[in-house]
């Protein structure tokens, strides 16, 4: 690798010392370092907050520290000391700041004032809340139809926030709700939706310590949600199973180093995260869950003919499924050389993945944005039911399917109706509640509401949260896009590229962090969030 890039080969295992070394160098960075150590400690903690890194769920431990390397990142990011204010503003202009990097936009601090985008100078300059909430209901109000305008949300609200800007959205007119959960597992929900009727998890953090086999799709979570490490590493030393479906060796599946553990930290041991890794084709998996399937299916008529034991568990079967003729049928139709072909792996890898599958009593499947950002997403998580549903992996402790969010809040936002083709039971609720009518049509998603403003059919963009112009696929696409916009209005903690990317009027309205207490005249204000786990806390 070219020394140039700062990139070197890394032999040792995930999070040790090169975590501890990584989070001390965030901390002191902070300039607010003796608070944000009491900050990091209150983190995940009964009276203190939900991380702001990632939705993996609380584990039922109480150990003083209960976050990750990414968790103290985002804690000390959000609790700096550092601040981009007017005279930052009046320092920068926009086009000298779209020049620096990402990393170091967010890395100057918390927004503290709102800001209005003047073209005439190319900069942000201060501004009231008042004129700010002024501005954007002129611009709304001008608009032709409420559907010319699209809410962006970020994993990164609560609960309470995404239920009131649903609740406003709606009172607006529209149903136009591109968010978050549009780019990472959208496919999960409307895969496990079409076939469980329901599109979360199904299980919760206590499984883990049961299951017999952790099967991880698609999915790294030493990048992503650190701590679901612990429990892979932990499943590994009791016996059961964890089979890894990755095309890159992932170091964090590979072998762990637990930053809390002395004797490990002192030794420079480590424990493996896997007993088997494979790494098929990208957008392999769908062939490789049907390979394991056409397996079972194999057995099952060998057990059959000799009498023995079933595979299937035909009683789950027989009470909880239907459709499963057809299901074999299309196992029967597929050859197992198209299923070699598009998996990646070879006959003897899928046969033995399937061999780990039929010995375990319960198992859980994992999977990411690995599995959920193909075109064949939705088929994919279809294929990963159905395989759980042969064996009656679903509703029992120790097995099920997690779709593991890697956002906050993601999950959450959808459970509050930001959902741009809202369940009618959610509607007739809020207009028995509130009493007015809300819109019934479908709203656009993140990939039409970039279309609508292509093509100016959308004239304002408001976004709670989150870096929507550098979250979406096609970045230079989606700057052009909202350029077109009459207005853009972002609600945030913190400085991004999409704050540059600016409408004919844009504004920057700086937010309280999860971190931080809301003192209100009542008292201190308390927010919710949703895990992975659909764990509210």
């Amino acid at each position: 690798m070219s020394e140039d890039n700062h990139i070197r080969d890394y032999n040792g295992p995930a999070a040790g010392w090169g975590a501890l070394k990584s989070v001390t160098k965030a901390w002191l960075g902070s300039e607010n370092a003796f608070k944000n150590l009491r900050m990091m400690l209150k983190t995940n903690q009964n009276g203190g907050f939900d991380c702001p890194g990632c939705a993996w769920g609380e584990s039922p431990e109480s150990d003083m520290v209960k976050f990750c390397e990414n968790g103290a990142k985002a804690v000390n990011w959000e609790a700096t000391g550092r601040s981009v204010d007017p005279a930052f503003f009046a320092k920068y202009s926009v086009s000298a700041l779209a020049e620096q990097s990402d990393y170091w936009l967010e890395y100057q601090g918390r927004l503290t004032h709102p800001m209005r985008y003047d073209a005439a100078t190319d900069h942000y300059v201060e501004t009231s809340w008042d004129d700010a909430f002024a501005l954007i209901a002129q611009h709304l109000q001008a608009l032709e139809s409420p559907n010319q305008a699209e809410f962006y949300t970020s994993g990164r609200a609560s609960n309470e926030a995404a239920f009131l800007y649903q609740l406003f959205v709606r009172a607006f007119g529209t149903n136009n709700f591109p968010d978050c959960s549009n780019m990472c597992h959208e496919a999960s929900g409307v895969g496990m939706s079409s076939t469980l009727g329901v599109g979360k998890g199904t299980v919760v953090f206590d499984d883990l310590e049961e299951a017999d086999a952790i099967f991880v799709i698609g999915q790294n979570p030493g990048t992503n949600h650190p701590r679901m490490l612990e429990p892979l590493r932990e499943a590994v030393k009791r016996g059961a199973q964890v089979v890894c479906f990755n095309p890159l060796k992932e170091r964090g599946l590979e072998r762990f180093q637990h930053p809390q553990h002395p004797f490990e930290m002192l030794s420079n041991g480590s424990e493996p995260t896997n007993t088997a890794y494979f790494r098929p084709a990208l957008g392999g998996d769908m062939a490789v869950m049907r390979g394991i399937a056409k397996f079972l299916l194999l057995w099952e008529r060998e057990a059959q003919a000799k009498g023995e034991p079933a595979v299937f568990d035909h009683a789950f079967i027989a009470e909880h499924t239907d459709g499963v003729e057809a299901y074999l049928a299309v196992l029967d139709a597929t050859s197992w050389e198209h299923i070699v072909e598009q998996s990646g792996l070879s006959l003897a890898e899928i046969e033995l993945a399937a061999r780990m599958y039929r010995k375990a009593e319960r198992v859980i499947m994992c999977w990411a944005m690995g599995v959920t950002q193909h075109r064949h997403s939705v088929p994919t998580v279809q294929e990963i039911v159905n395989l759980q549903l042969l064996r009656g992996n679903v509703g029992k402790p120790g097995a099920g399917l997690s779709p593991v969010r890697g956002h906050s809040n993601v999950q959450g936002d959808r459970t509050m109706g930001i959902d741009e083709k809202p369940p009618a039971r959610l509607l007739d609720a809020l207009e028995k509640r509130f009493q007015f009518k809300v819109p019934r049509e479908h709203g656009d998603n993140a990939v039409l509401a970039i279309k609508a403003m292509e093509e100016k059919r959308a004239k304002v963009f408001i976004g709670l949260g989150g870096n929507f112009a550098q979250a979406t696929p096609d970045t230079p696409r989606t700057h052009a896009a909202m350029r077109n916009c009459e207005l853009t209005v972002h609600i945030a903690t913190k400085l991004n590229r999409s704050h540059l990317v600016t409408g004919r009027d844009a504004l920057i309205l700086p937010c309280l962090g999860r971190t931080e207490i809301d003192l209100q005249a009542e008292g201190p204000q308390g927010v919710t969030v949703e895990d992975t786990f659909s764990m509210v806390h």
